[in-house]
């Protein structure tokens, strides 16, 4: 995903929250046999979030798994005062997702699958719409590509080697 900016967690504490468990079935000479298959989100609700996928005969299981997936891929995302810096388009196989800044007080519109990333981010403001598939791994998925898009104005004013005020006013 992009040049993403990983973090290593540090002694911060992660709330996890479960976007989809899925029943799959494998057929056996002798029979069906089921398994789960979990996509969970971890954050801080800071600022720093992650997501994983696990599977396994038992749901409690599963989801264990995609906690620890998660937890190995977690992403820093520059929040401003609650939401995001600018309006940002992401993708992933079906899904499209938009997101645009909100004043405060808007709360989280957002549905289901970006729901429960956003939340776990940390954003608290935000308009959010969900185009084109709705499979929960690909809104996932669509929704991260966006975030990983966003960049704060110390990051532009960096990568253009000006002053952050020169950003503004040109």
């Amino acid at each position: 995903m992009h040049n993403a900016r990983k973090v290593k967690p540090t002694g911060i504490e992660l709330v996890d929250r479960l976007v989809a468990v899925n029943r799959v079935t494998k057929v056996n000479k002798g029979g069906r046999t089921f398994s789960f298959s979990a996509i969970v989100v971890v954050g801080d609700e800071n600022g720093t979030a992650g997501f994983g996928s696990g599977k396994s005969k038992e749901v409690s299981e599963s989801i264990a798994k995609a906690v620890e997936d998660a937890k190995k891929n977690l992403f820093r995302i520059p929040l401003v005062k609650g939401t995001i810096p600018h309006e940002e388009n992401g993708k992933f196989a079906g899904s499209r997702v938009f997101l645009r800044p909100a004043s405060s007080g808007t709360g989280v519109i957002a549905g289901g699958a970006m729901r429960a990333v956003l939340e776990s981010v940390g954003v608290h403001d935000v308009l959010a719409k969900s185009k084109g598939s709705s499979n929960p791994q690909n809104v996932v998925k669509a929704t991260f590509d966006a975030l990983l898009k966003l960049r704060d104005v110390k990051e532009i004013a960096r990568t253009r080697g000006i002053s952050v005020d020169k950003v503004f006013n040109g």
